[in-house]
């Protein structure tokens, strides 16, 4: 089975990623692309991103990564690093490339960026395969 289709087919019963924009360009069983274009109504008081969008965005592209291969992933662990602000209008971009493991259990490095390459976060995350099939 192609892996853009089984990412696709999970994409569009993603209810978050409807809701927040979040655009799903490339995914394969090593990795995925998402892009979300940053609102005035994802940000917090300093009128920068809220930290949970950018989490958000980069389990995103994990989510669509790990899955690929039709195979239902969940996250076990997670964690983000933020170097810099996004602010209403950016655009960022999230490309999500396996980092190792095995069949089961893989570990996702996660790379966001604004429409300028600036490394805004940095994110690396952990799936389990369940053996659970995404298109049956």
């Amino acid at each position: 089975m192609d892996p853009m289709d089984v990412a696709r087919s999970l994409y569009a019963q993603d209810r978050s990623a409807d809701a927040f924009g979040i655009e799903l360009l490339d995914a394969g069983p090593d990795g995925a692309t998402v892009r979300m274009t940053v609102r005035p109504d994802m940000c917090n008081g300093f009128e920068i991103i809220h930290g949970g969008m950018t989490f958000l965005l980069a389990d995103s592209a994990m989510a669509f990564a790990s899955n690929s291969e039709n195979d239902m992933a969940l996250a076990t662990s997670a964690n983000l690093d933020w170097f810099a602000p996004a602010r209403p209008g950016d655009v960022l971009t999230a490309v999500a490339t396996r980092a190792g493991g095995g069949r089961k259990s893989v570990v996702w490095d996660v790379r966001v960026t604004n429409q300028d390459d600036e490394h805004i976060a940095q994110f690396r995350g952990r799936t389990r395969r369940i053996g659970q099939p995404i298109i049956t």
